[in-house]
């Protein structure tokens, strides 16, 4: 493994948090574990973490002895001084003669000796970092340690690769025992600088940051060569099926049967040659279901994942039978697992759904409840991948015991960690077309705040690659107009999130005239861009929703021009008028199947289509001023864009409502509905 440190970054990392406030030591502290951090080998996603011990003044003017550790919700590989929470060191250390401390105590206790009460909680792990009598700290789970303590005859393969100067700690569940534990193996050799917790990870410690880190290097090394040495026989390979089912055909279904009402998941497909390897070993059903490499694994992943082996002769509806019969299967057996190890404990039980589904000869598919907690899914599920199978050549993968990850599972501490409340729209899929207007881009960002997964479809390749380096979400190429365009971007939205729930309609062009003199090629031109481009994307999202089988919605943008046609506008407002029509269609045809189609009239919303110089066009044809033309609806108050994103959102939400058209105008009789 590569030592990245560099004198020249320590010393930037000393002048900028200094200048701040900060001592040298925290300045280094932060380097050294963005290191670790950044190394996707040695930790991810919030997991591992750090210490320093040093001297900070606080507001009473005295200088305390502290611990600066890692808070919780902290990434290491960005982490900042604010994100090393200081905790007294003293009233710490004065309970290394107790016997045993509840989690709950451990917590309270941790936080009421922060010199921030507005810190972040302190890790689970504090006391194991101030029992060690060194300035720094490290502790990460090593891919490679992994792989070396996961093995039948780990401690012997330890001793033999570490040599004298580390120590070795039997798996216990992290918190008060564990910090006792290490105190006294520490204890009874001092002379120890890195100790290696059985199926965990690894911890290095100096009064140095730049020793500590060169030690965590350094260990890590010595066991990637041992692995190396070590003869190997590759896993042998299942003969894959030719299935001819795609990842974006696939990728519905399984979204569809992991929801149920109160709850939907996001699903991400990715396929490389790690997790080929490991899903297409011919033994991947026993050793994929001995639980996490490491276990604090087990709250993005759970135990065990599911694995689905289609056959050549699959198509979509014989495979949605399979994966049904899989996922009733998982459940059932969860169910089990969890009953067996909760009895007599306080606990509700966690949804019985996998996080990780392979399908063998296709890739996997990660789930969680949003689009980063997939993902996060992913990235751990590739790790346990790439370990389990690198045991597996040289050895037999064994980990924890059962019960023991029952305990991480539902160990309150962590559980906490990725707990928060739900949004109204989280898991949800929200498709918007022409999404880079006024209005479209509105309605993104009232989704967005419902905690929706919202993809942005335009046609405006500029604006989409100025908008990607603003947003974190997906932007997308769509011609409305095109049914392949189309199809290519919802494979793609299948492929990253799962699905479609909500399509938003929402492109458009405008055009004015009196109608006698319109051309057919504009007229022509008016029908695709605001009735065939919502046909064309309303008809492929119904395809994705109806794999689903989990219900869906279609709103579509539509106008008053489709009840109340305005002078001048006809070329315009005749096509709005069979998009009113198709809106109530799709109510008709798909309510038996759960999908909802509604529409939203708005008017005199400033836009891309309604510009400066069409709300003076539109003023003249009514013989009224510009204030007056956008004001000129009963309540005397123009009506904006975040209006129109608010209707959709109303009409998303709202269940039992199909086929109902919400006017957003102000107030026009004459435009009204029932």
């Amino acid at each position: 493994m590569k030592n990245n440190w560099s004198e020249v970054t320590a010393n930037q990392f000393i002048k900028k948090y200094t200048a701040q406030g900060h001592t040298r030591d925290l300045a280094l502290r932060v380097y050294t574990t963005q290191l670790l951090g950044k190394n996707k080998k040695l930790v991810l996603h919030g997991g591992g973490n750090t210490s320093v011990k040093t001297e900070v003044k606080d507001i009473d003017s005295k200088t305390y002895e502290v611990l600066c550790v890692k808070g919780s919700g902290w990434d290491m590989g960005d982490i900042e001084p604010e994100g090393l929470p200081a905790v007294k060191l003293d009233p710490l250390l004065s309970m290394i003669t107790k016997k045993q401390l509840s989690d709950e105590d451990m917590v309270s206790f941790q936080k009421r000796n922060l010199l921030n009460i507005k810190s972040p909680n302190p890790s689970v792990e504090t006391f194991l970092h101030a029992f060690l009598p060194h300035k720094f700290v490290d502790h990460t789970h090593a891919d490679a340690i992994l792989d070396v303590t996961n093995r039948p005859d780990s401690l012997r393969l330890c001793k033999k690769i570490f040599g004298p100067k580390v120590g070795y700690v039997p798996y216990i569940m992290p918190g008060f025992l564990l910090a006792k534990k290490v105190f006294e193996i520490y204890q009874n050799n001092p002379e120890v600088n890195c100790l290696i917790l059985l199926n965990h990870g690894i911890f290095t410690f100096s009064n140095s940051a730049k020793e500590s880190y060169d030690l965590m290097i350094r260990n890590v090394t010595l066991a990637e060569s041992a692995i190396k040495k070590m003869k190997s026989k590759k896993l042998k390979q299942i003969k894959i099926s030719k299935c001819k089912l795609s990842p974006y055909e696939i990728a519905p279904v399984l979204k569809g049967l992991l929801t149920e009402k109160d709850n939907s998941f996001i699903i991400n497909y990715r396929l490389n040659k790690d997790i080929k390897y490991f899903m297409n070993g011919v033994n991947v059903n026993k050793y994929s279901h001995l639980g996490t490499v490491t276990p604090d694994h087990v709250i993005r992943i759970k135990p065990y994942p599911l694995i689905i082996d289609p056959i050549s002769s699959d198509n979509i509806n014989t495979f949605q039978i399979k994966a049904k019969q899989a996922i009733a299967k998982y459940k059932s057996e969860y169910k089990s697992y969890y009953k067996k190890y909760s009895k007599g404990k306080n606990l509700t039980m966690l949804d019985p759904y996998p996080r990780i589904i392979y399908v063998t000869g296709i890739g996997m598919f990660s789930v969680g409840d949003n689009y980063n907690a997939s993902l996060i899914a992913g990235d751990v599920a590739e790790t346990n991948a790439r370990v389990i199978a690198s045991v597996e050549e040289t050895s037999t993968y064994q980990t924890i015991k059962e019960k023991d990850i029952f305990d991480i599972e539902y160990w309150s501490l962590e559980q906490a960690k990725i707990n928060k409340s739900r949004k109204s729209m989280q898991g949800k899929v929200v498709v918007i077309t022409g999404s880079l207007g006024t209005i479209g881009f509105e309605t993104y960002k009232v989704f967005k705040e419902q905690g929706a997964e919202v993809v942005l479809l335009d046609y405006n390749k500029s604006k989409i690659k100025e908008t990607q380096l603003n947003i974190p979400d997906l932007c997308l190429f769509a011609d409305v107009t095109s049914r392949k365009s189309v199809q290519n971007a919802y494979r793609k939205i299948c492929e990253t999130f799962g699905g479609i729930d909500v399509l938003v309609s929402n492109a458009g062009s405008v055009s004015s005239g009196p109608i006698g003199t319109i051309s057919d090629e504009n007229l022509k031109k008016s029908f695709d861009d605001n009735f065939f481009s919502h046909q064309i994307c309303a008809s492929e999202a119904v395809k994705v929703m109806l794999s689903q089988k989990s219900r869906g919605c279609l709103l579509f943008n539509i106008s008053k021009q489709s009840v109340n046609p305005g002078l001048n506008f006809g070329s315009y407002g005749l096509p709005k008028s069979a998009l009113l029509g198709l809106c109530k269609q799709y109510a008709l045809d798909y309510g038996k199947f759960g999908i909802r189609s509604n529409g939203v009239n708005a008017d005199r919303i400033k836009s891309g289509i309604l510009n400066s110089s069409m709300i003076k066009t539109r003023a003249k044809a009514r013989n009224v001023s510009v204030d007056l033309y956008m004001r000129g609806n009963l309540l005397l108050d123009e009506v904006t864009a975040h209006d129109v994103a608010l209707a959709f959102l109303h009409l998303a939400l709202s269940e039992r409502s199909t086929g109902a058209i919400l006017t957003v105008d102000g107030g026009n009789i004459a435009a009204s509905m029932r």
